[in-house]
């Protein structure tokens, strides 16, 4: 991507104002998205980000510049500009990057800029038309159907200089029914880290049905009503209740700065004992799953919590030199616009040891979240607040009527001690994380869980 002589000389540069180490982080993105509005293609959008990010690190403090001007002039002027943000003037032994492998665990097989056109747009109105045809109630349907080539160049004072290029895949499907005055959606948007032959085992007309028939569901449904109950949460996007509520608290990103609940537990009990999450960045094929993060180093499977004993965080460099704990591969940004920082990849509770039917059976009176939605989180304190995208009433252990409006209201260190059943079908969802770093693909990830009592706000 870059002449390697031209990385030295601009590292080099980079420490000249008295820096104990520097970073150069070069990308080169092309993303392809096409959108369809009531049967019509909308927009067929190409664009390509490009660019270099050049950090330098003074102990635990860090200052960044970025340019788009990847000639050996533009990355000197660049690294200047770092140097002087850093202010000490220092002299530094020569740099010599020496090239590192990077061992491909997600080959591409059919390349998604390869595919005509035609190829490309009919899977889309596949997905789309199925959700359009599925109900007279589906007054409007959108999708997009979404290509990424991720190309990254590494290099560092230390010497390391790595190159890979990750491939994404993304289909959704919003459909929105009415009915008497009365409009409610569904959704579903299901990707991968492939090229096409994410679709050898996707059914485009399934993405698309999926959504219509959420938005039906909820159309016909009562309101929920509030108040504290026990709550069965279903796998797959389900997930993203650990994600925010707890995952955010064990990034480095808040943890080195002493601003998560989690600060100061590694080796204590922080959860139910059925409970053993895990981030893992090596999943082939999965949506937040890379080769490399972006400070070059392997991804790797990490073990956060084992039997609810917290095993470890999720750490970058910076992180590590706060906390003096060892890189994590968790080092993610959105662009070389960013610098970047701790960040999740495929999150999720593992299989736990209760059979999934006895979790509905076991429920006198309750709710039975099937889909989740978006939400927030403070990871300081760990109050979340999330929406149920598609739930219904669990009555002596039957799954009952469909209900809307609901939402789930907690604390993230709460919630880890109050799942008392963790079942055994273990899925994941797919969703764009926002954080310091910008957004970035992540998984989320569980089996069917019971919480045992949580407040659901309702009407």
């Amino acid at each position: 991507m870059i002449n390697r002589k031209w990385l030295e000389e601009a590292l080099e540069a980079a420490l000249l104002g008295g820096g104990d180490f520097a970073e150069i982080f070069a990308e080169n993105t092309k993303n392809n998205v096409i959108s369809l509005v009531d049967s019509k293609i909308d927009r067929i959008g190409d664009n390509t980000v490009a660019g270099v990010g050049i950090r330098v690190f003074s102990g635990d403090k860090t200052v960044y510049a970025t340019t788009t001007d990847m000639s050996r002039e533009g990355l000197l002027a660049c690294a200047a500009n770092a140097a002087q943000a850093s202010r000490e003037l220092g002299k530094r032994d020569r740099i010599v990057l020496t090239p590192m492998g990077v061992v491909d665990r997600h080959p591409v097989v059919r390349r998604f800029f390869d595919a005509e056109m035609k190829e490309k747009t009919d899977l889309l109105k596949a997905a789309c038309f199925a959700a359009r045809d599925h109900s007279p109630l589906i007054s409007q349907v959108q999708g997009s159907l979404m290509g990424v080539e991720h190309s990254i160049l590494v290099a560092n004072s230390e010497g390391l200089y790595r190159e890979d290029c990750h491939s994404r895949t993304r289909l959704i499907v919003s459909a929105t029914a009415s009915e008497g005055g009365e409009n409610q959606s569904g959704f579903y948007g299901p990707g991968a880290g492939m090229g096409l032959e994410f679709f050898d085992t996707v059914s485009p007309a399934e993405v698309g049905l999926r959504a219509a028939r959420q938005a039906i569901v909820n159309l016909k449904a009562d309101y929920c009503e509030a108040g504290q109950m026990t709550v069965a949460i279903e796998n797959g996007f389900g997930g993203v209740i650990f994600h925010e509520a707890c995952g955010h608290s064990l990034e480095a990103t808040q943890v080195g700065i002493g601003m998560s609940e989690m600060c100061g537990k590694l080796g204590q009990k922080i959860a139910n004992e059925k409970i053993t999450a895990i981030d893992d960045g090596t999943i082939v094929g999965a949506w937040g799953s890379v080769n490399i993060d972006d400070e070059g180093n392997d991804t790797q499977r990490n073990v956060l919590i084992e039997n609810g004993i917290l095993k470890n965080y999720m750490i970058d460099r910076l992180g590590s030199r706060r906390m003096g704990m060892k890189m994590t591969g968790n080092s993610r940004r959105e662009s070389y616009l960013y610098e970047p920082t701790s960040r999740m990849t495929n999150t999720f509770i593992d299989n736990g040891p209760d059979k999934n039917e006895d979790i509905i059976a076991s429920i006198e009176y309750g709710l039975y979240a099937k889909e989740m939605g978006g939400g927030s989180v403070n990871p300081l304190t760990g109050d979340f607040n999330f929406s149920v995208k598609e739930g219904y009433m669990v009555r002596n252990g039957k799954i009952c009527e469909a209900v809307r409006g609901a939402s789930l209201i907690g604390k993230g260190s709460q919630i880890l001690q109050d799942i008392d059943m963790v079942g055994q079908n273990l899925a994941t969802g797919q969703g764009v994380c926002g954080s310091s770093s910008g957004s970035v693909p992540t998984d989320v990830g569980q089996p069917l869980i019971r919480v045992k009592k949580i407040t659901v706000g309702g009407r």
